[in-house]
């Protein structure tokens, strides 16, 4: 088929589709403007497309989430907190197997920009260390280094970036040097997209070239896994537990023994970490159980009433926070990710202000909601996940996001856990530290990460050391 028909033929499915809006202005456009149209519409699933209006825009929607039934989901708790010491040390000797065995992939979420933070530029490439500045990629590539050189083994990391931002992600690896890191082991890949439709199903443009097209949501992560090749390449390599993290977190675990091991050792196709709630309304999602099947519901789907419910000892009754930190079955995200598979994450619908283009060929720029974007969510996968795993993780010890540029999750507020994290470090190798009511030392110090990548790491790094360093004003340990 030659250009013209390959062309035809396209447009000819679009206008058999009923969006045949989408090539309105086709006629007008230079040759680029009519390559960059037909480039986007070539990777539109018209089917998906339409089955996406079918469901969400001419069905019966309803936003509310079923909670009939609704209870919190068990957990394995930290010995700290009443949990089986030995069954944690099993799980860290099975993690540690499983690691130096080289059945382990890292794999950062990393689509966003900074704009949040008033930073312009991909989000893995802001600076949130205390003393050296560095930036999120940087913090999680020597963790990652580290791990691999604790256990023997090249770790390969996976990196979901998007439209937006890839170019620039990719440039910051390579002007870095890859952080060191051998660049064979880090694989990028970008976000899926999906069309924005109007509540007539019709799918909008952004300009008379570009559809106006949108970022398939985390949940997507898996289906990009999939059609990229990673999940193939992950299955050439060895691998079958896949770290998932997202890239605002820069205290993580992202290779954790003891996560891995629980992981393996139930045979799950899914786990995951829950930190206990700071408060009862803490926006995070909550780990429940309906109809035997774990699940996640999100603060927004949840009522107040139901989040302040509380046990007759006065604590949280739905107190499993979830935090996007999960490790995947290969296999299952094969099947999770595919199209023709029995599993399938569901859409999610949301009512957007989308720019468009009118139909006299103007741009408009709406006052109120007039689409709709589709989204997945990773956390859906949980109850469609044979033999799903929950752990408890110390908030301290695995999360502390970079989300807003001032007050809770912001730069400050991370800066001051790591701080807080770099004392208890220390503390657990035996050394005094010096601090305010807060945990945070009256000196600014740093531990680099290819230094150690956890607490158990520090400990014995640092009693191998000859020569301690004084802890003083900037240091940075390494």
């Amino acid at each position: 088929m030659n250009n013209s028909e390959s062309t035809a033929s396209l447009i000819q499915a679009f206008q058999g589709a009923g969006q045949g809006q989408v090539f309105r202005y086709f006629d007008e456009l230079d040759g680029d403007g009519q390559a960059q149209l037909l480039a986007q519409a070539a990777t539109i699933d018209l089917a998906e497309v339409d089955a996406l209006v079918a469901e969400h825009i001419n069905g019966e929607h309803s936003s509310s989430v079923d909670l009939d039934g609704l209870t919190p989901a068990p957990y394995t708790a930290l010995p700290a907190n009443g949990g089986d010491q030995a069954q944690w040390d099993a799980a860290v000797e099975a993690g540690s197997a499983a690691i130096t065995a080289g059945r382990v992939a890292a794999f950062t979420v990393a689509g966003g920009q900074g704009t949040r933070l008033g930073y312009d530029g991909p989000k893995g490439t802001y600076p949130v260390t205390p003393v050296s500045q560095k930036t999120l990629f940087q913090v999680f590539a020597e963790k990652i280094a580290r791990s691999g050189e604790r256990f023997g083994v090249t770790i390969p990391w996976f990196i979901l970036t998007s439209e937006i931002n890839n170019d620039a992600t990719v440039a910051a690896f390579k002007e870095s040097d890859f952080f060191g890191i051998n660049a064979d082991s880090v694989h990028f890949i970008m976000q899926g997209l999906v069309p924005a439709v109007d509540y007539s199903g019709k799918i909008l443009l952004a300009e008379k070239s570009k559809i106006a097209m949108t970022p398939d949501g985390h949940g997507g992560s898996l289906r990009a896994l999939v059609r990229s090749g990673a999940v193939a390449k992950m299955e050439e390599l060895g691998v079958d537990c896949v770290s998932y993290f997202q890239v605002d977190n820069p205290i993580i675990q992202c290779i954790d023994p003891a996560f891995i091991g629980f992981h393996v050792l139930g045979q799950s196709e899914l786990s995951s970490k829950m930190v206990p709630k700071a408060y009862a309304l803490e926006k995070v999602g909550h780990f429940c159980m309906q109809d035997d099947a774990a699940l996640v519901v999100e603060y927004s789907d949840m009522p107040d009433a139901m989040q302040e419910q509380t046990n007759a000892d006065g604590s949280i009754r739905f107190n499993g926070g979830s935090v996007a930190i999960h490790i995947f079955d290969r296999a299952f995200i094969a099947r999770a990710g595919s199209t023709t598979s029995d599993l399938q994450l569901p859409f999610h619908r949301a009512d957007k202000k989308i720019p468009y283009v009118g139909a006299d060929g103007v741009i408009v720029t709406p006052e109120a909601a007039n689409g709709v974007k589709f989204e997945m969510f990773v956390f859906d996968a949980l109850p469609l996940a044979k033999n799903p795993v929950i752990i408890e993780a110390a908030r301290e010890d695995d999360f502390s996001p970079v989300k807003n540029a001032e007050g809770v999750d912001s730069p400050k507020s991370c800066k001051r856990d790591q701080l807080r994290m770099f004392v208890r470090w220390l503390r657990a190798a035996g050394e005094e530290i010096e601090t305010d009511e807060s945990g945070v030392p009256s000196t600014w110090f740093e531990i680099c990460h290819l230094f150690a990548a956890d607490e158990a790491d520090f400990v014995a790094q640092w009693a191998a050391l000859a020569d301690r360093p004084a802890i003083v004003e900037g240091l940075i340990i390494e």
